[in-house]
């Protein structure tokens, strides 16, 4: 399964623990994330994640993109509601975009924890069908 990931920067050390906590299932799936997050990511895990630009210098639209060409299985979105973001458009997009796509999002910790799980017990095998 292709994950995408992508953290605003006050919950960077949240998806950072998250991945440390669920590396052994991470591990066995393709990682995707915006340039910062995504070098957090393997400084803390030794993962490989497959790193696009910053997100608000288009990082997220590029995950959008892979999210169009039906290349993102799974998104964690950890975003912070509270502080307003001058690329918020492209928020609202990511966010339309998974509607669209059938694409799973989590965009906080519970639902991403519950996410990971589903992919190790394989209740994500769905997506597979749509490729």
């Amino acid at each position: 399964m292709n994950i995408g990931l992508i953290a605003h920067d006050s919950k960077k050390k949240l998806m950072q623990n998250l991945c440390i906590a669920y590396m052994g299932i991470l591990s066995k799936h393709e990682l995707f994330a915006t340039g910062t997050t995504g070098r957090l990511i393997e400084e803390v895990t030794n993962l490989t994640v497959h790193k696009y630009l910053a997100g608000h210098l288009g990082g997220e639209q590029q995950i959008g993109a892979q999210i169009e060409h039906n290349e993102i299985d799974v998104l964690i979105f950890l975003r912070d509601p509270l502080s307003p973001k001058s690329h918020e458009p492209d928020v609202a997009y990511l966010l339309r975009l998974c509607d669209m796509y059938n694409i799973p999002l989590a965009t906080n910790l519970a639902t991403a924890e519950l996410l990971i799980k589903s992919l190790e017990r394989g209740d994500i095998e769905w997506r597979e069908m749509y490729k």
